[in-house]
């Protein structure tokens, strides 16, 4: 059992911001690490000596089943504040940062998941089909509709990126 507890202290603060991101809150992250890793020492003998993809595919079915118990939200609890001033964009009175992730949480789940695989975990399109269950061909459609999305969504983050993207 050292080497989960090493694996534990080497890997839960990387779960825990996949965690965030996928979930979109930071207590439920917690608890979705904390079951994750509950269901990953049970099994721990048989996924050693590389836990990392079953590990994550854990993480990833959690986030998910608690995607599915919390379908219904209520919308005002999603969405950011509406700027006072109609003349600035949000992008302008609202970190960036928040501006993504009301983005993200807009996303459909498997879209959400695939970007912050591919993008946050910087995982290869295959590791990342295999985390999610799929194929890599889904892995590319599900980057591309997402990013579409996201252009849609929230326009502003692109324009420090790619200011002909915007216009």
């Amino acid at each position: 059992m050292e080497d989960f507890e090493a694996f534990v202290r080497a890997r839960s603060a990387a779960l825990l911001r996949t965690a965030y991101l996928l979930t979109g809150d930071a207590h439920r992250a917690e608890d979705v690490v904390q079951e994750t890793l509950i269901r990953a020492a049970d099994r721990w003998s048989r996924i050693t000596p590389d836990p990392e993809p079953y590990v994550r595919r854990i993480l990833y079915t959690r986030a998910v089943d608690g995607w599915r118990q919390r379908r219904v939200r209520d919308a005002a609890a999603v969405r950011l504040p509406v700027p006072r001033d109609a003349s600035t964009s949000p992008a302008e009175t609202v970190a960036p940062r928040l501006v993504l992730r009301e983005a993200l949480l807009r996303l459909t789940t498997r879209q959400r998941a695939v970007l912050v695989l591919r993008y946050y975990d910087d995982l290869t399109e295959q590791q990342t089909a295999a985390v999610l269950g799929c194929s890599v061909n889904t892995v590319k459609s599900q980057a591309r509709h997402a990013l579409a999305r996201l252009r849609v969504l929230a326009p502003e983050l692109l324009a420090d990126l790619d200011p002909m993207e915007t216009t």
